[in-house]
């Protein structure tokens, strides 16, 4: 069996979507859903590890790959989220949780050889600390600082610190947070600092989002590259776009900056248009050479 270069792993939901309009939507949504679908795009072999009751099967149609690379890891419910949007560029929003899927065991991943294992949760509580210690015996790991960070309260999303942070960033051998959660985490507002933070704490390369750009910080240079989407009607999953793509570059041989200019030209493309990716290589490419050079 020839070997992934990454296994993508967390809950799909269901979400409702209301736009500043007051227009509502019903679709498939979840980290793993926008990041499985750039990776596959950037060349990468991606396994999907999609965690979900099994009456919700049919969320696995809308990644679009062959059944033989995904598995439905069941779950005794799937992730009902809603999100409100408040403006039409969708920067504020305000996000609530009807039900929650159950944890992801390490028992339940499925015994595929891959290069890395990539944490694509939604929730604090999708990924226990015995996955994340089986997970960095197998191979690499990366993770998305929201599975650890963002707490069901009751329905309502609340952010707080991961209280296991010292110990499991240095797990991380690629990590990503937004501007707001890197603050969370290391109680810095300056994003090159937090980044930087995160490294020393443990975390391999650290991959830090914002509206305006995109940064990396690999212990050797900091990298940045801005986001020149020309609108913003698919904001929703900006960073797992980001994150996916990125890592299907770095696991396929591209350098970090190569890597990053193309995530950033990825999701830039993407936000253009609502839904996952749908684009290919190619699309990215002709992006760039228009937008970048």
């Amino acid at each position: 069996m020839s070997t992934y270069d990454l296994m993508i792993v967390g809950p799909a939901t269901r979400d409702k979507n209301t736009d500043y309009t007051g227009r509502e939507e019903l679709i498939v949504g979840g980290a793993v859903t926008y990041c499985t679908p750039a990776a596959m795009a950037a060349g990468a072999r991606v396994f999907a590890a999609v965690k979900a009751a099994p009456t919700d099967r049919d969320v696995l149609e809308s990644f679009h790959m062959d059944a033989a690379d995904m598995a439905l890891l069941p779950s005794s419910v799937t992730t009902l989220m809603s999100n409100v949007y408040f403006t039409a560029d969708r920067e504020r929003r305000r996000c609530g949780c009807q039900a929650q899927s159950d944890p992801v065991t390490l028992e339940e991943i499925p015994d595929v050889p891959c290069k890395l294992y990539h944490l694509a949760g939604l929730l604090y509580g999708d990924f226990p600390n015995s996955l994340i210690e089986g997970l960095h015996a197998r191979g690499m790991v990366s993770a998305d600082a929201q599975g650890f960070l963002r707490h069901n309260e009751g329905g309502e999303l609340r952010f707080h610190d991961w209280a296991d942070k010292m110990k499991y960033l240095p797990y991380m051998d690629v990590f990503k947070t937004d501007a707001a959660e890197a603050e969370i985490l290391t109680g810095l507002t300056d994003r090159e600092a937090a980044a930087k933070q995160l490294y020393a704490w443990g975390a391999k390369e650290v991959m830090v989002s914002h509206n305006s750009e995109i940064m990396v910080y690999d212990g050797h240079g900091t990298y940045t590259c801005p986001i020149k989407a020309r609108n913003l009607s698919g904001r929703t999953g900006r960073g797992d776009t980001t994150f996916g793509s990125y890592l299907a570059m770095r696991l396929t041989g591209a350098d970090v900056p190569a890597a990053l200019e193309y995530a950033t030209a990825c999701v830039s493309l993407k936000m253009e248009t609502p839904g996952p990716f749908r684009g290919t290589r190619a699309d990215v490419e002709k992006y760039i050479e228009e937008f970048y050079k």
